[in-house]
């Protein structure tokens, strides 16, 4: 399992339009690499919308975002066309780069069990390590302190921990 200050196993993925995209072309910048199970799901969906929605806040932060699933090109495509999202989305059809990252799992659903990516978010510095972890991810949580329900977004627990390892 993949610890904070790991160096980031390396990747060349292609993007929803067939580029090849390696993580050692990246070096030097911010890498917000997050894995999910399948394009055009309730909650993968939602992820996506909110980093699309958030990237301009990442921009200024000097942040790439990724997104990683065994989905091919096409329907990176299609997820991108049908949400309008401006962010990459990296094909892992050979589930290489999810196992590297151990992302692709034992998952168990109604109770049956498969083979499946975990919703995994990492943070890779400059130097191409990794600098923080979300494993398990809930893209939107619902909390509720004295009686006040608020939500939470994936998107802007990522953002801020971001800037927090940026002003080391």
């Amino acid at each position: 399992m993949l610890e904070i200050g790991n160096v980031a196993p390396a990747f060349c993925i292609q993007n929803q339009d067939e580029v090849e995209i390696c993580l050692r072309d990246l070096k030097g910048k911010w890498i917000v690499l997050y894995f999910y199970p399948r394009d055009n799901t309730p909650g993968c969906t939602t992820q996506a919308c909110d980093f699309t929605e958030a990237l301009p806040q990442y921009d200024d932060l000097d942040a790439v975002i990724l997104g990683v699933s065994p989905d091919t090109p096409k329907k990176h495509q299609n997820f991108i066309a049908k949400y309008d999202l401006d962010i990459t989305l990296l094909a892992d059809t050979e589930k290489t780069t999810c196992e590297s990252y151990g992302v692709w799992q034992l998952k168990k659903f109604m109770g049956k069990e498969s083979m499946g990516v975990v919703r995994t978010t990492f943070i890779i510095n400059p130097e191409g390590n990794i600098a923080a972890i979300w494993d398990k991810v809930s893209v939107r949580k619902k909390t509720k302190k004295a009686g006040v329900t608020t939500e939470v977004l994936h998107v802007d627990l990522v953002k801020e921990e971001l800037k927090k390892l940026q002003a080391i």
